[in-house]
């Protein structure tokens, strides 16, 4: 309570002597130096308050003789103080020369903790998510650690919301009905400082919220056997279940302790949308066409080392995510491939389940890699009537369109002598007739049907009943004798004979 009867000039001293900032308003003030007392239970700390509340109220009571006001009454700071004053009994018995004091604050729970040595260690650090934007740290990674050999352990947390971070989530629009898009989360990871750490929720987790449990994520079912179900860890919203008001919010997380060390840390998020995250994309992210025709370029590029040149790569229209027609066509800057992915897909795939994984080569795409390719954009709305396109080693392209469409009637009539149709040649072991542009008489040919329009080489020749009456009724259109001549095939369509 003696934190809480300081002035502006006696926080913003405390402040200072512990590195913390010293700017803001006195609620602002109030709620970083509650949060100082519950994480930071050096000696030197406590000696420094209760020499500035002693400093304040001796002064006074010499100038005024009478005892000085009782410290404003607030019930929900209670526990932070008695387990404070805890926490300072085991602190004392540590020695603490030569500390490092700006490095205290965030490294204990509860008032409960090692002092760290003289060398300040490097701070947990929590990888960046696509889907949520960071407007406060109300704690930082702080260190779950265990008060007694028990398996089950229980880590509480005390803190308290800022009038402008109330009114921040109030104001706030809902993601869906009771769901509030500024949220109070708690992310725990490893206590591992050698990188930014992703979410990793320890085992037997549970976290309480003032009087009720906020649910956890649970585990994705695994179809596979022997597989073992996998668990979504991500941030825990705690916002419906706080007080949005001036009053502290105490949290309890219960957690195994099994060997590994874990850190929690609670943050004010923005949570965005995939159609937000798609709409900061189109504005940022679009690579302009002659850079990505450059980039074309640069991997046509005939290799010094090889003995053939690459003359063209191919690369779909579909997206590979839906099997549908790109709509946004998108692929990671990392990526070695040309071959594009639809971002709206793929943003709204990675809302649901995140794993970032580039569905073309499995490598991966995080958000702040991706790349419109402005080129494909621009291919996709010059060629509708293709599929796939290939580009070429001058950075141009030409489209591929399926089989069927390229292979067209012959360009000159079907040969024919006195209005009965001449048998084609035998054709080789395993090879069809003439692409089945010469067709045989009527109930002739291989099982006496006709061949079809194009055949696989490797296949003996047939086709349906249907295809046998069509090229008969093409017979009948003919008008008399024809001479014999080659019929010019389109390119690409090889004579089997």
């Amino acid at each position: 309570n003696m934190v809480m009867s300081f002035r502006v000039s006696d926080l913003q001293m405390l402040l200072g002597f512990v590195g913390r900032s010293k700017s803001g308003l006195k609620h602002e003030l109030v709620t970083r130096a509650l949060q100082l007392v519950q994480f930071d239970c050096s000696p030197e700390v406590f000696k420094k308050i209760k020499e500035l509340y002693e400093t304040r109220y001796s002064k006074k009571s010499s100038e005024v003789a009478q005892p000085p006001p009782p410290p404003p009454h607030r019930a929900e700071a209670l526990p932070l103080h008695s387990s404070y004053d805890r926490g300072s009994a085991v602190a004392r018995t540590v020695p603490t020369p030569n500390i490092d004091y700006p490095a205290l604050y965030g490294k204990y729970l509860n008032g409960l903790g090692r002092l760290p040595p003289k060398v300040a260690k490097p701070e947990v650090r929590l990888v960046k998510l696509p889907f949520y934007t960071t407007l406060d740290e109300l704690l930082k990674p702080t260190e779950l650690v265990p008060q007694n050999n028990e398996k089950l352990q229980e880590s509480p947390c005390i803190f308290a919301l800022t009038p402008r971070q109330v009114e921040l989530i109030r104001n706030s629009r809902e993601l869906q009905p009771g769901v509030k898009s500024v949220q109070v989360v708690l992310r725990i990871c490893y206590t591992d400082t050698s990188s930014p750490q992703e979410d990793q929720y320890p085992p037997n987790i549970a976290v309480k919220v003032n009087h009720s449990y906020c649910s956890v994520p649970g585990y994705y079912p695994s179809n596979k056997p022997g597989v073992e179900p996998k668990r979504p860890c991500r941030p825990i919203n705690l916002t419906h279940l706080m007080y949005l008001s001036a009053a502290t919010n105490r949290i309890t997380v219960t957690w195994g302790n099994y060997g590994k060390s874990y850190s929690v840390g609670l943050y004010l998020v923005r949570q965005m949308t995939s159609a937000e995250l798609l709409q900061r994309l189109k504005t940022i992210g679009i690579k302009h066409p002659e850079l990505c025709k450059a980039l074309v370029k640069e991997k046509l590029r005939l290799d010094p080392d090889s003995e053939i040149a690459t003359t063209g790569v191919r690369v779909s229209l579909i997206c590979p995510l839906v099997k549908m027609r790109l709509s946004v066509p998108c692929r990671a800057e990392t990526c070695a491939h040309l071959q594009c992915f639809d971002a709206v897909f793929y943003l709204q795939m990675n809302e649901k389940k995140p794993t970032w994984m580039c569905p073309v080569c499995d490598k991966p795409a995080p958000y702040d890699q991706l790349i419109i390719d402005g080129l494909l954009s621009k291919i996709l709305t010059e060629c509708e009537d293709a599929d796939e396109i290939e580009y070429l080693v001058d950075g141009s392209w030409c489209p591929i369109r399926a089989e069927k469409e390229r292979s067209c009637s012959p360009q000159c009539p079907i040969l024919v002598l006195g209005g009965v149709s001449v048998p084609p040649p035998a054709p080789r072991a395993g090879s069809s007739d003439v692409n089945g542009l010469l067709p045989p008489p009527s109930g002739t040919g291989e099982n006496g049907k006709a061949p079809a329009d194009v055949v696989d080489l490797t296949l003996d020749s047939s086709s349906s009943e249907e295809e046998e009456e069509e090229e008969e009724e093409e017979d009948d259109d003919e008008e008399g004798p024809q001479p014999k001549r080659r019929c010019s095939y389109e390119k690409g369509l090889v004579s089997a004979c």
